[in-house]
């Protein structure tokens, strides 16, 4: 039997983007993830497919397990000869009780390894702009828990030195006796004048800073309404958000905008919104299927040699057709002799690493663009291939028809209205919690207001954001009016726009 092998995994402060590369590799080897409350459903998307995960959270007075059933968990899965990563916050080793779970693997003699993850005793405070040493104000900084175990007999915090020992002090947990820490502060010597910060949610889009002093502190963040979880800072560093604040001040910072793209395709547009500190929200509108039949695509890959042109209009036709052509035993090579069009550079992209250069590739990215283009060649009489989904709109074939073509049409992947993963975006659409809506093709348009049903209107309420003209005008179709239309018909387009329209620059057209 193969032997197990725990990794505690530090995932870092909440932004995804700060676990380690060994903590990913970790977690794209994974049999089992064993998670904490607040880890990034993005990390545990990075597992393979079939990897069992188990949510293990502990939050104000709900516990989904607690530790000791945590510490046999892990044993368990171990000695069931798994690869187990136990995904932890920040840092395992930072206040986050993987000593005493790496106590009870060597106990048992299970082998285990340390992945470091970045804490957020100092990413947080980096995110809103406080530094926890500076050369002129700080040298030292400690970091203390505001939760200390109930289990203990009398409290391990000795006030007196630690509100004196370190020039900037960072309480971790300790949102919910903010007033106790500060009373004890101000007793053992800190003066109440001595700048704070409270940083709630950091290192996401929905961080919020406080700063204030240990005097007002307590009654500024009970006014503002600020919750676990937090980060309190105590020091002269706090001064400097003031010059150094980065991250709140990013174009789309808080902004919550709805990605309606298939979930195997989200992934682009998500990480573009969150680099400009955006929160995407994924509801994946659409789900893209192979065709109810494989026959008539397989007749026209078997006879391809019969075309003068292909045109593929999308991604995802690409990737279906080549799909197929796999299947059949057959490679890029078949394509010899024939003229190959793509509409857009996604498209064009993922022709040519499956091996293929298109020999047109319109400046403007819709089937308007494509034909103004092909109608300076001579294609009257061509046989022309355009694989395309079930319910593509005739538009690219009728202009080609009207051009002397002979077209052919054939279903190579099928788009339906996702059934599942759209119950969060549709929430928070209702309570009219989403800033933008982005659509990247009519289907989506279509579906999302399949899904709303005769709440529809609550869309009204968002901003509204298209990839192109063509997916403006069925919003138009349906009495919907585009307030963001890409000029650059493609993903990072899209964000440009977006941007554009909240940099105050105009309507993102």
């Amino acid at each position: 039997m193969r032997r197990g092998k725990i990794y505690l995994v530090g995932a870092g402060p909440g932004d995804p983007g700060l676990i380690t590369v060994k903590g990913l590799e970790c977690l794209r080897k994974a049999d089992v993830i064993i998670y904490d409350r607040l880890i990034d459903d993005s990390l545990l998307g990075e597992a393979p497919a079939n990897a069992e995960k188990i949510y293990v959270g502990k939050g104000r007075g709900c516990h989904a397990m607690e530790q000791k059933e945590i510490n046999l968990l892990i044993v368990s899965k171990a000695r069931e000869g798994k690869t187990v990563v136990r995904l932890k916050g920040g840092d395992p080793f930072v206040l986050g009780r993987g000593g005493e779970e790496a106590e009870v693997l060597a106990a048992n003699k299970i082998p285990y390894e340390i992945v470091p993850g970045v804490s957020s005793a100092y990413a947080v405070p980096a995110y809103a702009g406080i530094p926890v040493t500076h050369r002129r104000l700080s040298s030292s900084f400690t970091v203390v828990t505001g939760h200390e175990a109930p289990e203990k007999s009398k409290p391990s915090i000795i006030w007196d030195k630690t509100s004196t020992g370190s020039d900037t002090l960072v309480f971790l947990m300790g949102m919910e006796n903010l007033a106790h820490i500060v009373n004890q502060l101000i007793q053992n010597g800190k003066p109440p004048s001595t700048p704070v910060a409270v940083i709630s949610q950091g290192t996401s889009p929905q961080q919020r800073t406080l700063v204030g002093t240990l005097e007002d502190i307590v009654s500024r963040a009970k006014q503002e309404g600020f919750e676990p979880p937090a980060v309190i800072v105590v020091g002269e560093v706090v001064q400097l958000r003031e010059h150094l604040c980065w991250f709140d001040n990013l174009p789309l910072f808080g902004k919550r905008i709805l990605v309606t793209r298939a979930e195997h395709q989200a992934n682009e547009l998500s990480r573009l919104l969150l680099e400009l500190g955006a929160m995407p929200i994924e509801m994946p509108v659409i789900k893209i299927s192979p065709p109810y039949t494989w026959k008539k695509l397989d007749q026209a890959i078997l006879n391809l040699q019969s075309y003068h042109w292909i045109i593929f209009t999308s991604v995802n036709a690409v990737e279906m057709f080549f799909k197929r052509l796999y299947t059949l035993n057959l490679d890029a090579r078949h394509f010899a002799g024939i003229r190959i069009g793509a509409i857009g550079p996604a498209t064009a992209k993922t022709l040519e690493e499956k091996g293929l250069h298109p020999n047109y590739l319109p400046k403007t990215f819709t089937s308007q663009g494509f034909m103004a283009g092909l109608s300076k060649r001579d294609i009257a009489g061509c046989r022309v291939l355009l694989p395309r989904a079930n319910i593509a709109g005739n538009e690219l074939a009728e202009g080609l028809i009207k051009l002397g073509a002979k077209v052919h049409q054939v279903a190579t992947y099928k788009t339906t209205t996702a059934t599942r993963g759209t119950s969060q975006g549709k929430e928070m659409l209702l309570r009219g919690e989403i800033d933008v809506v982005t659509f990247t093709s009519a289907s989506t348009v279509n579906s999302l207001l399949a899904i709303l049903g005769q709440r529809r209107e609550v869309i009204k309420r968002a901003k509204l954001a298209c990839i192109g003209p063509n997916t403006a005008a069925v919003l138009t179709e349906n009495e919907l009016k585009a307030d963001i239309v890409a000029k650059e018909h493609t993903i990072p387009g899209l964000v440009a726009a977006i941007e554009y329209y909240f940099q105050g620059k105009g309507e993102g057209r």
